[in-house]
């Protein structure tokens, strides 16, 4: 008999989204726009904190339509993270724009303050910064927004892994000038795609609506004046996504409940060290990650293949940007040695534990004990 599969993150999904999706059939509104995703917007910036908000088709959707509203074109330089997903920087490419990659400091996993100034040495005129909160862990916002301010660059938040997590109070994606979140099957909360834009910028806001379909003037008859894209949210997707924001505070209290889990189960490992948190802030604990420390006997293939034979779903730390074959020519900044980047040390000796909400007791036991057994624990 075939294990049971245990999921690095799937969705988990309650009663409220069919209701919503329901009353969506029920009046028709099963085309594009409608009631539940003005709702949704509403509901999102009650949430976070935001000023104005526009559902969209993807967190990419909304990387992208970020830079278009900060006029990002051809030649045009943009700061952004490097130890990420390719989504944050692809629509840097749409543009014919040029990404410069932003080592990692190793206290968060995130953009490093001392890699951003010196990227800022290099090239002082940037049009933009992209930041990630990498796995649900909170940049240093403070130090970034000042280095930003200070030279008088826009920032954009990536939080597509990072919703509902804060730093000093404030939610992630609401400190820079524009912020985006990713509703994407393993998100920390699912309308099986889907992302959002947020600013304080209403008008801004009000663009990357007109933007997002097609950018179709007032009109009665069909005129554009500009390209537009097919990024709106449709509503049955809006209505899935009403009814899990319902549960966004109780699925972070799981995903803590997992990582201090781990972090419990291995503190007897010297091998083994936790992702780390950011002090000053609240993470959502999207993904539960580790690295094994250098010199160890074992490596995380062998505890993903360790897993993955007991039918558990793992994964690695993502890849850095400026290794990936695809933007090999562009220029990468760090502040540790060559050979010793932190990014790539993360990548090297890290690791995505299974992260699924769903996981019983019983579950994590088993997974923890395949990793402990990996140490010869």
């Amino acid at each position: 008999m075939e294990k049971k599969r245990i999921y690095l993150s799937s969705p988990t999904i309650h009663g409220e989204e069919q209701q919503f999706v329901q009353e969506a059939f029920d009046t028709n509104w099963v085309a594009p726009l409608g009631p539940n995703v003005n709702r949704l917007e509403e509901e999102m910036c009650a949430y976070t904190g935001a000023g104005a908000a526009a559902a969209l088709s993807a967190g990419t959707a909304a990387i992208h339509l970020s830079l278009k509203l900060l006029n990002i074109q051809q030649g045009d330089v943009v700061f952004v993270s490097d130890l990420t997903f390719s989504a944050t920087c692809n629509p840097i490419c749409y543009e014919k724009a040029l990404p410069v990659f932003i080592d990692s400091e190793r206290d968060t996993w995130n953009m490093c303050p001392k890699a951003l100034e010196k990227a800022f040495s290099l090239y002082p005129a940037p049009k933009a910064v992209i930041c990630v909160h990498l796995y649900g862990t909170p940049a240093k916002m403070d130090e970034i927004l000042d280095i930003c301010n200070r030279h008088q660059v826009p920032l954009i938040e990536d939080a597509a892994e990072s919703l509902s997590a804060g730093y000093e109070g404030k939610q992630t994606g609401t400190f820079g000038k524009f912020g985006i979140y990713s509703f994407n099957g393993n998100k920390i909360i699912t309308s099986s795609g889907g992302g959002m834009l947020v600013s304080e910028d209403e008008e801004a806001i009000a663009r990357a609506r007109f933007l997002s379909t097609q950018a179709r003037d007032q009109a009665r008859h069909y005129q554009h004046s500009q390209i537009g894209y097919n990024y709106r949210m449709s509503n049955i997707v809006a209505g899935i996504a009403r009814g899990q924001l319902i549960h966004l505070e109780e699925h972070k209290a799981l995903k803590k409940k997992i990582y201090e889990q781990y972090k419990a189960a291995f503190s007897d490992i010297p091998e083994i060290t936790m992702n780390p948190m950011n002090p000053k802030g609240d993470a959502n604990n999207w993904l539960s990650c580790m690295t094994i420390q250098k010199g160890s006997k074992v490596t995380p293939n062998q505890i993903m293949d360790a897993l993955e034979a007991e039918n558990m779903e793992s994964r690695p730390i993502w890849k850095p940007m400026h290794l990936q074959p695809v933007f090999e020519q562009y220029d990468f900044i760090s502040v540790e040695p060559e050979g010793k980047e932190a990014g790539a040390d993360i990548f090297n000796r890290g690791l995505c534990l299974p992260s699924d909400i769903k996981n019983t007791d019983n579950d994590m036991e088993r997974i923890i004990g395949i990793v402990r057994a990996c140490f010869g624990k």
